[in-house]
């Protein structure tokens, strides 16, 4: 069965640094588009970061420009967050994502997800 399976999460303090990993089993995804989302309590849920299936190519939200890094290995089938100087607004749940490549590779619907993984910056 296919899935993705978030780790890394946790509770840290502002300008700490956290790696969130997506481990995808079931199939192998590299011909997958991969991204990050992330959701607060009461807000919708915000496109953070996406991987090209060939992983040259990179795109973020401003928001978090600058500071996150997202990276794929496929040999591991795995897609990483690196998250360097954490604020409390990137407080949420962090959910990774993939689609087949036939689609744009930072917009538009994702086929799959996995189910989040918290991250809590406290001031």
């Amino acid at each position: 069965q296919v899935q993705l399976v978030e780790s890394g999460g946790g509770l840290v303090q502002t300008g700490d640094s956290l790696r969130l990993s997506c481990a995808a089993s079931g199939r192998t995804f590299n011909y997958y588009h991969r991204a990050w989302f992330r959701q607060a309590p009461g807000k919708e849920r915000e496109f953070v970061a996406a991987i090209r299936y060939s992983g040259g190519n990179t795109y973020y939200a401003d928001s978090v420009k600058g500071r996150f890094t997202i990276s794929r290995d496929n040999a591991k089938n795995t897609v990483y967050l690196q998250m360097n100087s954490l604020k409390p607004e990137d407080t949420a749940v962090y959910y990774c994502a993939a689609k087949y490549y036939t689609g744009n590779y930072y917009s538009g619907s994702y086929d799959y997800w996995g189910q989040g993984t918290q991250v809590t910056v406290s001031s």
